[in-house]
């Protein structure tokens, strides 16, 4: 891969090339990316997706919405730094074709602000909650009429392909959505394959899958126009990664392993001692202890320690980034930065206690069994109406039902496939606030 490819300012529909050189520096390409997320209505219902504790009104709490402002901010750090490298050693880049080092950062900045775009309501238990719909529930009744992909592409439903889908999917008078450039959308696809074969390698791109097969054609000619490279074979689908996406997956990494860390700490759920005993190893270098002993409440002193632990994080990344930045042009590095980071085993206990003591917490687990409910009898209730409605049975109440979809989910879908990743989409795109009024108006819950 080389690094002019692999910068495209293309956009979905365009027939030629997009040069750097010619853009107008004050409303550059990249940051028209970022814009266009910033104002989409997927990002803003991100403001009540559920981060860690679901349907949690507590103050300290991370929503989508928040967490997804922390990774584009810690993002835009990682490609800057990463840039000034990439440009030192080839400067024929910004001599020749214009590009700079912010240009990384907005690349960065724009695919970290829309990583967790296409992800349900309630956390991973919504993925789960959809997946296990079709794989044990009512759902199983479609097997028959998929393909082997389109059935894994439901029973593995996969946030980050439905983020693709997000950011590229047509409809009637918009075509192609954000359409965002080439390069954004390469940061953006942490798992460049197909939802088969399931985890084929230990390699980090091969570990979930990046897109549907109704996306299947855009996001080839995404790849090949970047000139990523493939690394699957016959009829399977696949590409080592953009080596940006290393940068957005560190920015996530990064920001869940600390800042998910300090909201249980914040909570209660993590005592403060922990926070030191864990923290104070990756900041052991920067800290000033002077000022650390003015802090004069928890909140301020962990708040300082989560700011120098995200420094030390960053730098380390950079540095493993450009120490291998030739192996992961020629797409020979199958790990995450954090992986190689020298703060991994400081990273992997922070990790240990949060599981324990967060996301296993009674809170989160009770909030994810009410979450599945509410998926589940949602997409139940809507998918039988869909296909009713399709085979030409609809009832009364199936047809109430389908009175209650969103004016854009109105589309007409031959196919059963795209007819049920149609109606997981819209469930997919509901808030957790959403989601829990439409399951009490079909349930008749009064609370």
């Amino acid at each position: 891969m080389n690094w002019e490819q692999l910068l495209s300012l293309k956009r979905q529909g365009d027939t030629g090339k997009r040069l750097r050189i010619e853009q107008d520096e004050t409303r550059l390409g990249f940051e028209v990316d970022y814009d266009r997320i910033v104002f989409s209505a997927a990002f803003r219902s991100l403001q009540d997706k559920t981060q860690v504790i679901p349907l949690s009104k507590t103050d300290f709490v991370h929503t989508r919405l928040t967490h997804s402002l922390e990774v584009s901010v810690v993002g835009r750090s990682l490609g800057r730094l990463v840039g000034k490298k990439i440009l030192e050693k080839y400067p024929y880049l910004q001599e020749v074709h214009g590009y700079q080092m912010n240009d990384f950062g907005a690349i960065v900045a724009a695919a970290s602000l829309a990583h967790d775009i296409g992800n349900p309501p309630f956390g991973h238990s919504g993925e789960k909650a959809i997946g296990e719909y079709f794989s044990i529930g009512n759902g199983q009744k479609y097997k028959d009429g998929l393909t082997d992909k389109e059935w894994q592409d439901l029973i593995d439903f996969e946030g980050n392909a439905n983020g693709f889908s997000v950011l590229n999917s047509s409809r009637p008078g918009v075509e192609g959505s954000l359409r965002l450039s080439f390069a954004t959308l390469g940061a953006f696809m942490k798992y460049p394959k197909e939802s088969l074969p399931k985890k084929p390698t230990r390699n980090i791109a091969d570990k979930k899958y990046g897109f549907f097969q109704t996306d299947k054609s855009f996001f080839q000619e995404v790849a090949s126009d970047m000139g990523m490279i493939a690394n699957k074979t016959g009829d399977d689908i696949g590409f080592e990664r953009h080596p940006l996406a290393y940068l957005v997956e560190a920015a996530d990494d990064i920001c869940y392993t600390i800042i998910d860390f300090e909201d249980g700490i914040n909570l209660g759920l993590v005592s403060e001692d922990f926070a030191l005993e864990y923290l104070i190893k990756l900041v052991k270098d920067s800290i000033d202890t002077s000022k650390y002993k003015t802090l004069e409440t928890k909140e301020d002193r962990i708040s300082y320690l989560r700011a120098l632990a995200i420094g030390s994080l960053i730098n380390d990344a950079v540095k493993v980034f450009v120490e291998n930045e030739e192996a992961i042009l020629n797409g020979q590095f199958p790990f995450a930065l954090t992986d190689k980071s020298k703060y991994k085993a400081q990273m992997d206990d922070i990790i240990k206690i949060s599981v324990k003591n967060i996301y296993q917490s009674r809170e989160v687990i009770e909030k994810e069994i009410v979450g599945y409910q509410i998926i589940q009898t949602i997409l139940d209730k809507f998918i039988t109406a869909f296909n009713n409605k399709y085979e030409g049975k609809m009832s009364n109440y199936d047809g109430l039902i389908l009175k209650m979809l969103p004016e854009k989910h109105h589309l007409e879908k031959e196919n059963l496939y795209e007819r049920l990743l149609h109606i997981c989409h819209f469930v997919s795109m509901l808030t957790d606030g959403n989601a829990l009024l439409f399951y009490k108006t079909i349930t008749a819950a009064k609370s």
